[in-house]
């Protein structure tokens, strides 16, 4: 197990970077472009026995901690479609530095964005869009509507959240 000192020290990285605006200059453009938010892969490096290399993971945490991270991974894709405006809004958020707001709506939208991907899927996706006044439409073979159950459960998704 990585000791305190090494996650802290990938935390500091982590924290120095997020006041930087780091970029390249992009390769015969001569545009300057933003890298900032793009993350190197963080791959888990094993032995020749397939054991988890311990130290070879510590120094790359260590390395890793002096890259210029800032941003968040992953996107909220399903979810625009019915709450574009906010997730608009989150990025508008990070893009302005004000980190706390786009904790606190990140914190709001993860629920509903479960509940649209990998919780209740297209059917859940095609339900809520009704619900918000789009056209979602009928789910096609070999898709399902949603149960009763479902749908009551995706209302609560999106209730316990303020958006419904």
């Amino acid at each position: 197990m990585l000791g305190p000192q090494v996650w802290s020290s990938v935390r500091q990285g982590l924290s120095r970077s997020l006041s930087r605006n780091v970029g390249v200059w992009a390769s015969g453009e001569g545009k300057k472009v933003d890298i900032a938010g793009i993350y190197p892969p963080v791959t888990t490096p094993f032995t020749a026995t397939a054991e988890v290399d311990y130290g070879k993971l510590e120094e790359n945490l260590h390395k890793l901690g002096t890259f210029p991270f800032r941003g968040a991974v992953g996107g909220v894709c399903a979810l625009a479609n019915v709450l574009g405006a906010q997730v608009c809004q989150l990025e508008q958020l990070c893009c302005t530095g004000q980190w706390e707001d786009a904790q606190k709506l990140q914190h709001r939208l993860i629920e509903p964005n479960a509940a649209v991907t990998r919780r209740f899927g297209i059917p859940g996706l095609k339900k809520i869009m009704d619900w918000f006044g789009y056209y979602g439409g009928p789910c096609r073979a070999p898709l399902q509507e949603l149960s009763p159950a479902e749908e009551e459960a995706l209302r609560m998704d999106f209730t316990s959240n303020g958006w419904l």
